[in-house]
């Protein structure tokens, strides 16, 4: 009704819940769906208020100084999800265009790291993309990476997978139609680049919305969303031992830990 009543141009601050729930605020499950589909729509997920200001600031650049079509859609939370400090120009930017890295940089354990002849090794590396409130259990994810596993992680906050993917796909097809120019390199190219490292991507959402990306990842990719219990309105996402466990499992896949590594995590976190 909002997006008719104004001409499909606006911007929606939602503070429902992004997950179902038996209270009449929750979001119905089929919302992100049409939001991440809509051609006129442009979803946000953003985890701080720093975030949501540098993306509304955006938005009315774009909508009534430059008077683009089309309408914005912010899910804003009632707590505060993560702090990740005072955004920086750069970061910014990259928080409008979808995403952007984390300063936030674990120190890996020297016990974890050291190799069994005493000497220093380079721990196996991951990125972990987190939205909106799922940054929370990414953050705390990177810890447990770093204090248990010694494992250096990667934390890139990803206000937006769908304006991600829809950039991605709008330079792949450019690119094909045009073969003799200079390539486009989507945002999320130059975010990721070419290390083959995995890339672990959380959201609030169900897990088709951080799918959405899994094309444009030069490594491994994973994506993790939330599920709803069986027999119950509640959907949930997985917690930072869940989000541990799925990056341990993507470095054995990519044969960079030994299997036992994943064994001794579902006793150490009592998943099993």
């Amino acid at each position: 009704m909002l997006s008719f009543e104004s001409a499909g141009r606006g911007i929606l601050c939602n503070d429902a819940e992004t997950r179902p729930s038996i209270w009449c605020k929750g979001v119905q499950p089929a919302l992100p769906l049409w939001l991440a589909s809509h051609p006129d729509c442009t979803p946000y997920d953003p985890a701080s208020a720093d975030e949501a200001r540098a993306i509304l600031r955006s938005a009315l650049q774009a909508l009534y100084v430059d008077h683009q079509a089309g309408f914005y859609y912010l899910a804003t939370h009632d707590d505060t999800c993560v702090d990740t400090g005072p955004l920086h120009r750069a970061d910014a930017q990259g928080a409008i265009k979808g995403m952007y890295r984390l300063r936030f940089t674990p120190e890996v354990s020297t016990v974890s790291t050291a190799s069994t002849n005493g000497n220093r090794k380079t721990p196996p590396q991951i990125r972990l993309c987190g939205a909106g409130k799922a940054l929370q259990r990414v953050l705390h994810a990177a810890r447990l990476l770093s204090q248990d596993w010694g494992i250096a992680a990667e934390v890139w906050s990803c206000p937006s997978y769908t304006r991600l993917a829809r950039e991605g796909r709008a330079a792949a097809r450019w690119n094909m139609l045009h073969p003799q120019s200079r390539p486009r390199r989507p945002h999320i190219a130059r975010c990721l680049g070419d290390s083959t490292a995995p890339v672990i991507a959380v959201t609030g959402y169900a897990q088709h919305i951080a799918e959405q990306i899994a094309p444009f990842a030069p490594g491994r990719f994973v994506a993790l969303g939330a599920t709803p219990q069986r027999g119950t309105a509640y959907a949930d996402f997985p917690g930072a031992p869940w989000i541990t466990l799925i990056a341990l499992k993507a470095l054995v896949d990519e044969g960079a830990l030994s299997a036992q590594t994943l064994e001794a995590a579902l006793r150490t976190y009592a998943l099993t």
